[in-house]
């Protein structure tokens, strides 16, 4: 019985290493590294660094940019959207280069990426790759003694975000700011709701005006859950005139979401 026992538990630890291989990494690692290839020349705010997946153990890119204040805030990470990168002009440009003007460091990384036709669903499936590079980044802010850590996420990798901060509730991360909180595909919606009823830190949902109907439709929903973490520096707001992806208007983006990091 004991060494069946253990035969058992031999299988169950081999299937988990191989399940941790980047053999069986699920996401796109070439496209990754062919969008790398095409932005890293062009990056003139910030700089390009490189943070190691220590699951997948390979690097990935991310684009580091210092406030010039001589006191800063604290530090904000972006995640970017579906199949985009970290120095994305709608979003994520705005806000990277942006936040340092009201004294926040920012830390844009790479999320990992599926092919051009890859699903809300297929992205699902792939969330726990997100998971380490939120940590990489963590820790690379923590090694410059930044410790007011803010993690920011816009769109599909909102899913992500939300889902890491409720497994790693004490993980170093001070607030969160969700940016279209809750777009998914037509035909696809989500399987359950955001736990956010769990989650204590302070968060600013945030949304455009002419946001996708998801978002929008759901918006009660999240406000009441955010009442019921009893946080009271949690708030709902919304940019005018703004679509999903805050077209034209990332400006009005950053100044919202600047104003709401001063309430903290």
């Amino acid at each position: 019985m004991f060494t069946h026992f253990r035969y058992q538990l031999y299988i169950l630890s081999t299937a988990l290493l191989i399940s941790l291989s980047p053999l069986t990494y699920a996401s796109d690692l070439q496209k990754e590294i062919r969008m790398k290839e095409e932005i890293i020349d062009y990056i003139m705010d910030g700089e390009a660094i490189m943070l190691h997946d220590a699951v997948a153990r390979h690097d990935f890119l991310s684009i580091y940019t210092e406030s010039d204040l001589d006191t800063a805030k604290g530090a904000v990470i972006i995640m970017h959207g579906r199949g985009h990168h970290p120095n994305w002009a709608e979003v994520v440009y705005p806000l990277r280069t942006g936040l340092p003007e009201f004294g926040w460091h920012t830390l844009s990384i790479q999320v990992p990426v599926l092919s051009n036709d890859a699903s809300f669903y297929d992205y699902l499936n792939i969330k726990e790759e997100t998971q380490p590079r939120i940590e990489a980044a963590i820790t690379f802010l923590q090694q410059k003694d930044i410790k007011n850590i803010i993690l920011l996420a816009h769109s599909c990798s909102v899913h992500m975000a939300v889902d890491w901060l409720h497994k790693h509730p004490n993980a170093g991360v001070n607030a969160f700011i969700g940016i279209g909180m809750g777009s998914t595909d037509i035909g696809q919606p989500m399987l359950e709701p955001f736990p956010l009823e769990d989650i204590k830190i302070p968060i600013l949902d945030i949304r455009g005006e002419n946001d996708y109907p998801a978002v929008i439709a759901k918006a009660p929903q999240r406000l009441k859950n955010m009442r019921q973490a009893g946080n009271s520096k949690s708030a709902q707001r919304m940019v005018p005139k703004s679509d999903h992806y805050f077209t034209n208007r990332g400006k009005a983006l950053l100044e919202e979401i600047a104003d709401w990091l001063d309430t903290l």
